[in-house]
């Protein structure tokens, strides 16, 4: 498939997903390294709190916030305990968008849950060609992926030029949900800024369970349809903005009344009368 085919045309705007964090001048520095080559760019900070060093969240979050963003948009991932080795860089054309990660699993979730999607890996040669020289080992997020993502957003480079179509990229770190007649099983992905836990548990996977309830850490909560639905301090389940399972607890933290960080296995039933 061409990149005309996939639909991809640079619309300048460029999203940032790290596990960075603010503290740092990294972030900084990143999007410096962009504006450098494309001033004319438009950042916009997906999200910089991915859990170190854990590409799976990275990949669960960018594949299910893409389509908030206009056709065009270049995507770039760098959650990267391999920086510096010899992983090779990733880049995927899906519906229109493109995205540029290390190849370790992270552009997994956007692969499994795009239509058509066009895999590459980035060459030495296409590097060398855009004036990437001096390369830091700890640090290809301002060497490696700026550079790329500016020379894409600007329209210089298409994705088409990277490297060769491949289909073997690294497969995801996360399980898919298991599902087995009157329940499925799923875990805990990450955690949001309220305290919610935020599952791989999709309407998907749900949707054929009357009267479902939600078994996490032995307790069991109820699944309805928004916060309100409970009494404040109450825990609940429900279908996010984002359409997975999520735990909460109304006007508290569910992962601190609850004790649970990701990994956390969670199991949606029918509930028998």
């Amino acid at each position: 498939m061409s990149e005309r085919t996939a639909g991809f045309r640079a619309s300048g705007v460029v999203t940032l997903t790290t596990d960075f964090g603010l503290k740092d001048p990294f972030v900084g520095v990143l999007k410096g390294q962009v504006l450098v080559r494309f001033p004319e760019a438009r950042l916009v900070d997906l999200t910089h709190e991915i859990e170190a060093h854990w590409p799976a969240e990275a990949g669960f979050w960018l594949a299910r916030s893409y389509r908030y963003f206009p056709r065009g948009t270049v995507h770039v991932a760098v959650v990267d305990p391999g920086v510096g080795s010899a992983r090779a860089i990733a880049a995927v054309v899906a519906e229109g968008h493109a995205f540029l990660a290390p190849d370790n699993g992270l552009l997994a979730p956007v692969l499994e849950s795009s239509q058509a999607p066009v895999s590459r890996r980035v060459t030495d040669e296409v590097l060398r060609r855009i004036g990437v020289g001096a390369v830091s080992a700890t640090f290809h997020g301002r060497d490696i992926f700026a550079p790329l993502a500016a020379e894409l957003a600007a329209g210089r480079l298409v994705p088409g030029e990277l490297g060769p179509e491949v289909d073997d990229l690294v497969p995801g770190w996360l399980d898919e949900p298991v599902v087995t007649g009157s329940q499925v099983a799923g875990s805990v992905v990450t955690i949001d800024h309220f305290g919610n836990l935020i599952t791989n548990l999709e309407a998907r996977h749900v949707r054929h369970l009357a009267a479902a309830s939600v078994r996490v850490a032995g307790h069991e909560v109820p699944l309805r349809r928004t916060y309100t639905d409970v009494r404040p301090g109450e825990y609940l389940a429900l279908l996010n903005a984002f359409g997975v399972i999520e735990i909460a607890r109304a006007e508290r933290s569910a992962a601190e009344g609850l004790g649970l960080a990701r990994g956390a296995p969670v199991v949606v039933f029918t509930k028998r009368a």
